[in-house]
Order: structure tokens, then sequence, then C-alpha cells
């Protein structure tokens, strides 16, 4: 080898050895800066070592619904911080294009640099994993804070504001030159969609088996318009949802069912096979294939509007302008009164609630309210909206009826995503003759409104029941109600003095208002009492509980609590209606400490309802929900008001007393 080539070959591997040196650096020095394309088209250099000032790597995807709900308290703390600290929005999602992003940066306004980890490279060499999630280095590049922004939002959970505001507490730190008093948490929300291995190790594809277990379990509400925060009717959405979509089915969160298979059938059961679960896990951890474009289904076709098999009878919107929906924080139940002017009775065979915004709207509950003073059987429910159910059509001959004079109550429940909404809900109606009607369906109810829930209290059990059952007809449907430390609850049926379970739900949750259709409805005759058990979780390991220093009464709001339990049964129209009598009471032997219980419950039940302290409770005095589920059978002279002889019935009748 001459002099000259023995030159050239030592400046070539000079050279690589120094490109080598220099690109272990870029990757593995904390003084340099990842250059990424930002939503305007151009490179940032986003600081992974040292800088001026502290950095805050915000990761966000522009579908997960924490993502959205935090999107503009990040740019409020860009804005309170900014003497001191810059913010950066980075997306790691391989199914979130740059334009998405720009689309999303757009709709919550922020103003910091938003930015594209193509491969989730940033993302993997810092250590992310969720969004939202929150990294922030101090001037010298070192991680100080990892984790959550605050506690306010948890998947399904909505506190009324945080108790820690952990990002904020952490750069107040670092601006004083303080160390970082709770240095990580752990962050809540998505798995950030990084790409997976191109290997594929499983025969399941996409095409053949994956896209019919999601049409038939997740597209109705996971699709566009949809109250799911996102779609799942393509290839290229699931496969960045695929770990995530394993997590929900894991934790039971999805698909939304809380009925113990064991306890009972129901033909509305929402419930994925072990056969479908093992098949979506082999796929995603085999590589997520594709698969035979020619095996894939059809899509599933949705109406859109009214789903009956002809145009409404009647449309009534819940009010005459939209409700504001904001962009976060929790909004109470909302009340809207309709009245329909029914000059006569009216029978409705069929019922459905359309959304004026699914993306916002929980569930809606409709009930009648007849006019004061009007006989009316059963509790006026007659239409509920819950996502994923549709129009509800009752069997030929099946119908409720509305008597003249009465008013709809619409009960919303929304959930903010982010951006500021609008909803006008509206009902349609099906009507039949009366001369056409077999079966009156009507809606009984047990419930229990006196308890008070004490403090810490992580199993406390409210009972109720109901005797007046009619002699015919059939139990339909089941529903549960409660409201955010619901823990449990249980429906038995006491049937030739045995008792036989209908529903067990061990793990309530208040975002899903289940009815729960039996699968063979159960004949009336043979029930002779309906009973409930709930059970409430007032403790701090509930992440649902608002405050468990409180005590907990009855009350419309979700601080507040309820229990109920909702019976939808059917009965020939022409019998004569009569209830089962129940059996005579034993003798009650006098007990005084019984009798101070109930005087305590007197003292109580008026100093926290007579409101003008006038000695009597009106109607209007009650919680809005007391009103209509209970103020006619506490009121039973029908004189509008309640007395004392009549609460003090009302505190013996209760076996909790």
């Amino acid at each position: 080898m001459n002099t000259q080539m023995r030159i050239i070959l030592t400046l070539i591997l000079v050279t690589l050895l120094s490109f080598s040196s220099e690109w272990v650096q870029a990757e593995s020095d904390t003084t340099t800066a990842v250059k990424l394309p930002d939503i305007a088209g151009k490179t940032v250099e986003v600081p992974v070592g040292s800088s001026d000032k502290i950095t805050v790597l915000c990761f966000l995807g522009t579908e997960c619904p924490l993502a959205r709900l935090y999107g503009p308290r990040l740019e409020t703390l860009s804005h309170k911080f900014a003497k001191d600290v810059r913010f950066y929005a980075i997306n790691s999602n391989m199914h979130d294009s740059l334009e998405e992003f720009a689309t999303y940066a757009d709709a919550h306004k922020l103003t910091f640099p938003c930015v594209k980890d193509y491969e989730n490279k940033l993302a993997d060499r810092i250590g992310a994993e969720r969004t939202p999630e929150v990294i922030v280095l101090d001037r010298a590049g070192k991680v100080r804070y990892q984790g959550r922004i605050d506690d306010q939002y948890l998947p399904g959970i909505v506190k009324p504001e945080p108790t820690r505001s952990d990002l904020k507490i952490a750069l107040e730190e670092l601006a004083a030159g303080k160390e970082v008093s709770t240095p990580e948490t752990k962050a809540v929300g998505c798995l950030i969609g990084k790409v997976f291995p191109e290997e594929i190790t499983t025969d399941i594809t996409y095409t053949k088996e994956i896209a019919s277990i999601l049409q038939t379990h997740c597209v109705e509400c996971h699709r566009q318009g949809e109250i799911g925060p996102f779609a799942l009717t393509q290839y290229d959405e699931v496969v960045g949802w695929g770990e995530m979509l394993l997590e929900v089915i894991d934790e039971g969160r999805m698909p939304p069912w809380h009925a113990n298979p064991k306890a009972g059938s129901f033909t509305n059961a929402r419930r994925m096979s072990a056969e479908e679960i093992n098949a979506l896990k082999t796929w995603v951890h085999g590589g997520m294939p594709y698969g035979n474009a020619e095996e894939l289904p059809k899509p599933t076709s949705y109406v859109q509007g009214w789903q009956f098999k002809r145009e409404p009878d009647l449309v009534f919107d819940m009010h005459r302008k939209p409700f504001a929906v904001p962009e976060e924080g929790i909004v109470e139940y909302q009340y809207f009164v309709v009245d329909p002017k029914f000059t006569e009775d009216k029978w409705v065979t069929g019922t459905q609630i359309v959304p004026g915004n699914r993306a916002v709207v929980h569930h809606c509950i409709v009930f009648v309210r007849p006019p004061d003073g009007k006989d009316y059987r059963g509790l006026g429910w007659i239409a509920g909206y819950v996502p994923g159910q549709r129009s509800v059509h009752m069997p030929e001959g099946y119908a409720r009826k509305v008597p003249a004079g009465s008013q709809f109550v619409f009960q919303m429940h929304y959930t903010p995503n982010g951006i500021a909404q609008e909803d006008l809900t509206k009902m349609g109606l099906l009507l039949i003759d009366e001369k056409d009607v077999t079966h009156e369906v009507s809606t009984l109810v047990a419930i229990n409104h006196d308890f008070e829930i004490p403090p810490h209290a992580a199993d406390y059990a409210v009972k109720g029941d109901i005797t007046k059952i009619p002699d015919r007809g059939e139990l339909l449907a089941i529903t549960p109600h409660m409201h955010y430390r619901g823990k449990s609850f249980q429906v038995t049926a006491k049937v030739n003095d045995s008792e036989e379970l209908l529903l067990d739900v061990p793990a309530y949750d208040f975002n899903w208002q289940h009815v729960y259709e039996l699968a063979k409805p159960h004949p009336l005759a043979s029930i002779e009492k309906l009973s409930f058990v709930s059970t409430f979780d007032n403790s701090e390991a509930n992440p649902f509980n608002p405050n468990p220093e409180d005590y907990v009464t009855w009350g419309d709001q979700s601080s507040e609590e309820m229990a109920i339990a909702f019976f939808e049964v059917a009965y020939p129209l022409n019998d004569s209606g009569e209830t089962k009598k129940a059996k005579p009471k034993q003798e009650q032997v006098e007990d005084p400490e019984r009798q101070k219980r109930v005087d305590a419950f007197v003292t109580d039940f008026f100093k926290r309802f007579d409101q003008n302290e006038d000695g009597e409770i009106k109607r209007e005095e009650l919680p809005l929900s007391m009103r209509r589920f209970a103020f006619k059978k506490l009121d039973r002279d029908d004189d509008g008001r309640l007395d004392t002889e009549e609460v003090k019935k009302l505190a013996n009748s209760s076996g909790s007393i």
C-alpha cells in the first residue's frame, strides 16, 4: 500500500470515527437540542439539555379526552410562567398527523411551539408514556419533575377543582431556586401510540377478525360525531390505539357494562367474549397486521336522526335555546321542563332522544310530571339516552300513558371535552290509540332518602324496597341510581318466601346509567317484594369522591347522593290494577331508643328542608328529585305540604331508623 493510499484510508477512518462520535453525542449528550417540525411548517429546536430557561415538555394527543381538557390549562400556565419557563407541545402519536395536531392547537389556542415527534424518538429518549404527560427540565437539562399536570381529571372522573396542582407547584419551586417537593407523579390518560415492530408473529389480521370485533363492540360510540373521543373505523386509526384498547378492556372500563354475569341475563349486555379479547391481545402483541383487503367486513350503517319505522308523531326540544357547555369542569345535572299542552291522555309506544351534540351529552332521562292531584300509576320515566342506546319501540300493543296536563322534565348530564359547546337535545314520540293498547308500561320505584353517610365510611349500606306490586304483568328492566360515592348495587325479589338475586352490580359507575333489560321478563304474580341494597364509599380510596370529610345526605347534585331502583313493568291494560295486599305488620313493641331516633330524624328533616321555618314543608322547598320521586307518597293527606305527623310516619316506615 503506497503512502497516498494510506493517507486516504486514514482520513476516511478518522472521518467515520468523528461522525460516529458526533452521532452518539447527539443521541445521548444532554447539552443538545432535538430538531422537530412544528405545525407552521418550520423546524423547532426543542432543548433536552442546558437552556436559558426551565423547559416543560408537554406530550399531547389530538383525541385523548384528558389531553383535550388540559390543553387550555397548559396555555394558561405558559403565560403565568413566561419569565422563567418555556413550554413545548409534543405529539408522538403515530396516528396523529401534523395537520391534526395543528387543528388541536388552534382549537385550544396554544401559542407555545407545537411539534411532531415522528417515530416517537423524543418520547422514548425522555421516557414519556402517556398523553397528557409533562416533563420539566431545569436550566442544566436535568429532569426535575415528570407526571401529571394536576389531579382534577382521571379517566371517567372529574373533581370540581384540583386538590394538588403538581406542575404549577413544581414550576414555582424551580423558579424560586428550590428543590421540587414532589418530583414524580403518575401520569394518567392515553398511552402514546408508538410505532410497532415490523415483525409479524400472528395470523390474526385486522381485515379478517379485528374489524368485526370493533364493529360489534366499539364503533357504535367510537365513530365520527359520537361521544367516543376517537374513531375506530379505519385501520390507520386503530393501530395507534392498540395498547390503549387492551388497557381499557383489562381494567373493565370498556365496553361499558357493570352487571355481574353470574346474576341474571340481560338482552342489552355489552360484553366481549374471552375469545374476542384473546384475539385482540394476540393481534396487538403480534404486530397488528392489516391482512387481505377483500376480507374486510362491510361498514356498519347507522341511521342518523330518527330511527323509528316511521316519522315520530310528536317532537319536543328540551328548551327554547341551546344549553352552553363549558370547556372544562363539572356540569351539574341540568333540568328543563317542557309543556306539551296535552288536553287529553296520550299513549306512547315509541320514544327516542336525539342529542343535539353527542360529543358532550353523556346521558338524558325524560320524566312525565303529571298534574297535581292526578291519579297516576308508577313513576313517569318515559325515555332515556346513553351513548350507544338506540330508540325504544315497544312490542305491539304496549304503551305508556301520559295524562292530560302533564309536563316533560328533561334531566341532562353533560361532559365537557376541552372546547366550549352548545346542545339542544330533542325527544320524538310515537303514539297509538287507546283501543289498540293491550299492556300499559309503567315504572315503579324503590327509594330511600333517609340516610346520612358518615365521613370516611368505605362500605355504607342503604336499603330500600317496594311491596305494592301489581298482581299481573311482567318485570321488564331494572335501573339502579346513585352518584359519585356509589360503590355497588344489588336487587333481589322475594318469591315464595325465598330471595332471588335479579341484579348484581359489584362496581357501580356513575358515568354509565344502564337500563338492565331482563332477557326473560319476570312474572309479577310471583313477586312479593322487590328490594335493593346500595353501598356507598365515602373514603379517600374512592377516586370519584368529591370530599371524604362530608356527611352525605340525599340531594340532586352529584356531590350529594341518591339510593333508587327503577323497575320497568308491563301489565294488561284491562286489569283492575290491584296490587298484592301486604302482610299485616306485627304490632311494634314500644322502643324508647327508636322513638329518640325518630324524633331526631324529624327535627333534622325540618331543619334541612323547612326553608321559611313555618313548621311545614311545601313541595317547592324540597330538592327537585325528592319532589318528583317521593312527595306524593309522603303527602298522605294530599294537601301539598308535609307536617310533623307525615314526617314521623316516614321515619317509622324506614327500616334504617
